[in-house]
């Protein structure tokens, strides 16, 4: 009996000993196994919702998605789940439902694209409190939220002088998506850039109301033309589409006559050779891969707004066109303000009240 009891001591002593061995172990390993976002075991992952202009409405989705991807591929991750992806919403109805989605799928990070998201983000932050999400264009106060913010008016306001310093007829268009905070930033901008190039150029300036209404682009683009606007900018998502259809209709048509455009976000010369002047860059793209880095890193500024503009190279405007008639004029102009602006001698209106009393001088 004595035997027995001494036998079944050993064998629990033996068991615990390689208990303990094993804990010792899988501590060693957690060490070595962290992954790069902070989780142990994990690879970092990353995806993002679309507003409703879609992943390739050629300006803020898109860039934003071009910084995903290239964020992803740098970091030899797939694309898909557990790497890099993105979900689309076709109405404004998806929104929670996509980033819950990608919540629930485990991703370290979801941004939601755009100021239309606040909302959204807002309530899932709320609900899914152990996951981290970021939002572009607007600002989300939740401890699990990083913010992600542009000086719009800096890239619009060197898209201004560009135009002003382009236009033969003295008129010139600005085409607003919606009348939100963000494009108030890029008209007030852009009107200061014209201001300080040119004050007497006269500048129309209407709002669609949609980022994914090509045709109503068209539309007000076809009435700038027309009422005597040579150069017009849009700050309006896919809306703005519609703007270089008609600039290169109408080009095709009198290709003696000038029909400039200025795209918006990423470079949008591809939209028309022959008629694209330049792009007011808004660098989503490098914003998210920023971002993106500094969570794998486990730094994401949770509760935090992260500003970009001419300083962090996340605002700027795209080359000039080589058809420009004045481009070396426009060139040498663009770089001194650049200068101006990063010095702090010139402070870009962002908000029409600013702009009543903004002077260049």
């Amino acid at each position: 009996m004595k035997k027995r009891k001494v036998g079944m001591a050993l064998s629990l002593v033996l068991a615990a000993g390689t208990l303990l061995g094993a804990c010792g172990k899988s501590d060693d390993n957690k060490g070595t196994e962290t992954s790069k976002g902070g989780e142990k075991g994990k690879a970092f992952s990353v995806a993002m919702v679309t507003d409703v202009g879609g992943v390739d409405d050629k300006s803020f989705n898109q860039s934003a998605w071009e910084g995903l991807q290239k964020f992803g591929k740098d970091n030899g991750m797939k694309e898909g789940k557990g790497g890099y992806s993105y979900l689309q919403s076709k109405s404004d109805a998806d929104y929670a439902t996509n980033l819950n989605t990608l919540a629930r799928q485990d991703f370290d990070l979801v941004y939601g694209i755009g100021f239309l998201m606040q909302a959204a983000v807002e309530e899932i932050a709320k609900q899914q409190k152990d996951h981290h999400f970021a939002i572009v264009d607007a600002e989300v106060k939740q401890p699990n939220v990083a913010s992600i913010l542009f000086k719009e008016q800096e890239a619009a306001f060197l898209a201004g002088v560009a135009a002003a310093l382009t236009t033969k007829t003295n008129h010139i268009g600005f085409i607003g998506g919606m009348e939100i905070p963000v494009i108030e930033r890029f008209e007030s901008g852009f009107l200061a850039g014209v201001k300080a190039a040119k004050p007497e150029v006269q500048v129309d300036v209407q709002y669609s109301g949609a980022f994914d209404k090509a045709e109503l682009g068209q539309s007000i683009a076809s009435k700038m033309y027309s009422s005597g606007a040579d150069v017009v900018f849009h700050a309006a998502g896919a809306t703005g589409n519609g703007l270089f259809k008609e600039a290169v209709d109408r080009k095709a048509k009198e290709p003696s006559k000038d029909f400039w455009a200025i795209g918006v976000d990423r470079d949008q010369a591809d939209m028309g050779p022959d008629v694209v002047l330049t792009s007011a860059l808004k660098r989503v793209d490098v914003a998210v891969q920023d971002l993106s880095k500094k969570s794998m890193d486990g730094n994401f500024p949770g509760g935090e707004v992260v500003l970009y503009g001419l300083h962090e190279d996340g605002v700027g405007l795209a080359p000039i066109n080589a058809k420009a008639p004045n481009k070396d004029a426009i060139d040498k102009a663009v770089k001194e303000y650049i200068e101006k602006i990063k010095s702090g001698d010139l402070k870009v209106p962002q908000t029409r009240d600013e702009l009543k009393n903004f002077s260049a001088k």
